[in-house]
């Protein structure tokens, strides 16, 4: 067992000796030593019962003979942090979440590995640990919260963000937003669409580190905390049989993960995090091949933000399961890749069914013939971008406007909460890159703004920033290079025309190559926004998105 190099023959006496000091027994140190990694917190709904997942998979495994040890994992609250300094700190500590693991994990050499992750950054920070570390690892998230309900209608966090747009316009009083306030998110859980989160989590079952329902059964069922215990089941079998992660993340798996998200229509962060932890696993996504990825796969799914239906109408209409079976048939996805059931993907989904096609639509009537994400390319991102299409609306799909260019993302939300952006605009929000944001900060405050306002339709808004999985609306993100590394983003000026067209995969400035190279002579970044502390290293060692936003 790995974990004899820390318990095993008299020169580890001492060793053992401090395991005794914790209360472990000596039956309990010659099983099987599980480190079990909880991003429990009480900032995070959802992490807020992560305990109750935690105990039950601990549970588990002890059933199945191994010894669970219990270490904490930190995590950030998207939602919490929006629109204000503490979302530069959002995706950078999905790194720390990966070192503090791999430290922990190789100071003391587990047999395995069990991740309890929910929420944005924690799923590709954990996933990114395991794969980097490679031994057995199962994963069993917190699950997805239940969708509110607000006068008859769904609700949730970002029916709240667009609720402070419809103040600003007066189209809701303070005191209906204050009644929605209380609706909006009635339970523990990651928040309720299909944004970053739980896009994470059900691709964490696709690519076969997490257990059938891991994305989609909701986080108060006790459904969950059997699936916890199962997973506790899950990674002795793992051990036993040492099924390691990078037996499962192929180049197959990651593939089968594309074309998910192009079927769902996930959160465009899962062009950065897959880019990342498939890295990890010293494979190269290509963005160039998304593309053609999407081209072939139908988008089926429409959760909010791109539809009514939530996370918990997905899990009821057959979830992750039921769409790699329909995806399968007509052959684009893997069969053969393997899982930690010890069984492959099509044996684990060949029993599942449709069981609402109005939430899973069939093949011959689905969303879009195409996927749901799409990767734009042009002289204003020479290295690509990328926008979440299933959620633009078809008048919206092709824009020529005039920049209306912000250096932050407040500055942007400012003025559009001040009724400066007219319909027809572009709005451009840089320097919130990687290293210019520091962190690339997400834009949900001002898309949300602009949806709130009614312009969602009528205006596009481009960044070198990043998007949170709720937005809707022509958002297109992850512009490379960045404005702070001299992208061409960084040369436009107001005014400037810029041509958007989402179906033939461009995004252009109206400017010739000689007056691009002139302004990219005269070209000065502006002086880093944060100079000191952890996100200045951050800064200094971040790669661009089309890269995943990794530290070289």
């Amino acid at each position: 067992m790995r974990s004899d190099a820390m318990k095993k023959g008299i020169e580890r006496a001492p060793h053992r000796s401090l395991f005794k000091a914790m209360g472990y027994t000596d039956a309990e140190l010659n099983r099987p030593l599980i480190g079990v990694v909880n991003s429990f917190n009480e900032i995070v709904p959802g992490h807020i019962h992560l305990r109750t997942i935690c105990e039950a998979a601990k549970a588990g495994i002890r059933a199945a003979g191994g010894t669970p040890v219990e270490f904490g994992c930190i995590g950030v609250c998207d939602g919490i942090a929006m629109n204000h300094t503490g979302m530069k700190y959002s995706l950078a500590s999905r790194e720390l979440i990966a070192d503090s693991i791999e430290t922990m994990a190789t100071a003391h050499p587990f047999d395995g590995l069990l991740f309890i992750p929910n929420c944005d950054k924690i799923i590709p920070g954990m996933l990114m640990a395991a794969a980097r570390i490679n031994i057995p690892s199962v994963f069993i998230s917190g699950g997805p919260m239940f969708a509110g309900r607000h006068r008859g209608k769904g609700a949730d966090l970002i029916t709240m963000f667009e609720g402070v747009g419809k103040v600003k316009t007066n189209k809701m009083t303070e005191k209906e937003l204050c009644a929605l306030e209380d609706e909006a998110c009635p339970s523990c859980g990651s928040c309720s669409g299909l944004f970053t989160a739980n896009s994470m989590n059900c691709l964490t079952e696709v690519v076969g580190l997490g257990l059938a329902g891991n994305g989609t059964i909701p986080a108060p069922m006790s459904a969950r905390v059997r699936l916890a215990k199962s997973a506790g089941f899950a990674i002795m079998n793992c051990v036993k049989k040492n099924i390691l992660p990078l037996d499962i993340l192929t180049p197959k798996a990651f593939e089968n993960a594309l074309t998910m998200d192009m079927a769902l229509g996930c959160s465009t962060n899962t062009v950065l995090h897959l880019p990342a932890i498939a890295n990890e696993c010293g494979i190269k996504i290509d963005l160039k091949k998304i593309n053609g990825i999407s081209d072939r796969t139908p988008n089926l799914v429409r959760l909010s933000p791109a539809g009514g239906h939530h996370m918990e109408d997905f899990h009821r209409a057959g979830g992750i399961q039921a769409t790699l079976n329909l995806l399968a048939s007509r052959g684009l996805i893997h069969k053969d890749c393997k899982t930690i059931s010890g069984k492959t993907v099509w044996e684990t989904c060949r029993n599942a069914a449709v069981l609402d096609a109005t939430v899973i639509r069939p093949f011959d009537d689905p969303y879009m013939k195409v996927g749901g994400l799409a990767i734009l390319w042009g002289n204003l991102a020479p290295n690509g971008s990328v926008v979440k299409k299933s959620a633009v609306a078809p008048e919206n799909m092709e824009r020529t406007g005039p920049a209306r260019i912000f250096d932050s993302e407040p500055e942007a939300a400012r003025a559009i909460y001040d009724g400066k952006i007219k319909k027809g605009d572009i709005i451009v929000v840089r320097y919130e890159g990687p290293k210019g944001g520091p962190g690339m900060q997400e834009m949900l405050t001002p898309t949300s703004a602009v949806s709130g306002m009614g312009l969602e339709n009528d205006v596009a808004l481009i960044t070198d920033g990043r998007f949170s999985g709720g937005t809707r609306g022509a958002a297109i993100g992850h512009i490379s290079p960045e404005a702070m590394e001299g992208g061409p983003i960084g040369l436009l000026k107001e005014d400037d025309m810029i041509h958007i067209d989402i179906p033939k995969f461009k995004i252009e400035v109206l400017l010739s190559d000689a007056e691009l190279k002139r302004r990219a002579k005269a070209f000065k970044p502006r002086e880093p926004k944060i100079k000191s502390g952890y996100l200045a290293r951050y800064a200094r060692m971040v790669s661009s998105a089309d890269e995943g936003a990794i530290l070289k």
